[in-house]
């Protein structure tokens, strides 16, 4: 077992990386919540059978548990399942040392992990993320939320887990659009913040592609790294730098408020949401053609979308891009490319050329 720490002061904890470990988790979790009498396992019907294993390993580690299960997809994201969440709690009678443990994806860690922040002023926090995505991005660094009808992530708080365990294995049994969406998170990390990273992608495209152990692990490991290097200099978003993570999220956030939750993909969103990113920093001047074409191929190789789906309304789009949380006043401000390994935060764009790229010219 590999381990990455997350060095936030007392708000510090472990990533855990292993494969094929499932009884592993029992351990971890006593070790990381070592005053934890009760836990709550909160899965989606479709990893419910990991969670099933993860309640057992609890058990056998001196939990008292009892099993939520939501129905899978980004509508799970709502304020009903919060409620539902809520219920569950107290039926178990969770105190405030009782821990949640989320078992599944992003949507599973994101709602489980806004019912811990928010039930008895706070819960712990487990994560145990079963997709790529979520092994890669969202079960590290304490975001947590719900959607709303206006728009996605709109509800939610800060609440870092007690610690995070990776199993790899879990990505045997990944449905393949799943796992593809999860390294579109992977593209963006080598963009943003690893040049060598990103080489290595560009070198090893059909290893990762294929699930070949020997580049799925490398691969988790040093996106936890470089997501964990960021949240400890800017846990909240409060001098700008994590803002950096948001690289294609601005453009990702309207598909995925426009074109309907569930029509794509998060990864897939934000796949598409970086070309046009990119392609938004070279009508800028600030880059050349080239970055954007490698961003382009990678992207390619791991067959994800390249450009909004036709037929959106620009408008719409731009409306929703208005109350991005990058946004100020209502002014358009994106995460763009200046080399790869490097972003930066541009506002006073010219909203003629966001319509532009949105509409392919």
């Amino acid at each position: 077992m590999n381990t990455v720490r997350v060095n936030l002061g007392p708000r510090s904890y472990d990533i855990a990386l292993t494969s094929g470990n499932p009884a592993g988790v029992g351990p971890f979790a006593r070790a990381a919540l070592p005053k934890a009498k009760l836990a709550l396992v909160v899965s989606d019907t479709n990893t419910r059978p990991h969670a099933l294993a993860v309640e057992q390993a609890l058990k056998a580690a001196g939990f008292g548990t009892a099993l939520a299960t939501v129905p899978a997809g980004e509508e799970s994201k709502s304020q009903a399942e919060l409620s539902r969440l809520y219920d569950a709690l107290y039926d178990l009678a969770a105190d405030r040392s009782t821990a949640v443990v989320a078992v599944g994806g992003g949507v599973v860690g994101d709602l489980a992990g806004f019912a811990a922040a928010s039930y008895n002023r706070g819960l712990p926090l487990l994560m145990v993320p079963t997709t790529l995505l979520s092994m890669v991005d969202s079960s590290v660094g304490g975001k947590t939320g719900i959607n709303h009808p206006k728009g996605k992530n709109l509800i939610g708080a800060f609440h870092q887990p007690a610690g995070v365990w990776i199993d790899a294995a879990h990505l045997d049994t990944l449905p393949e659009r799943e796992f593809r969406s999860g390294l579109a998170e992977v593209v963006k990390y080598g963009v943003i913040l690893d040049v060598q990273f990103f080489r290595w992608l560009e070198d090893n495209a059909a290893a990762v592609r294929a699930r070949d152990p020997k580049a799925l692990l490398p691969v988790v490991a040093r996106s936890c790294q470089l997501k964990a290097e960021v949240v400890e200099k800017d846990e909240r978003e409060e001098t700008g730098l994590r803002a950096v993570l948001n690289y294609g999220h601005t453009f990702a956030h309207a598909f995925e408020t426009v074109g309907g939750y569930g029509a794509w993909l998060h990864g897939e969103a934000v796949a598409a949401g970086m070309m046009c990113a990119s392609r938004l920093a070279e009508k800028l001047g600030m880059i050349g053609g080239d970055l954007t074409r490698r961003q382009k191929v990678l992207l390619d190789a791991f067959d994800l979308p390249t450009a909004p789906k036709p037929g959106w309304d620009t408008d719409a789009l731009i409306a929703v891009m208005r109350r991005d949380k990058k946004a100020a006043a209502g002014k358009l401000r994106f995460i763009l490319p200046t080399r790869i390994g490097e972003v930066t935060l541009v506002g006073d764009i010219d909203e003629q050329l966001v319509r532009d790229v949105l509409e392919g010219r």
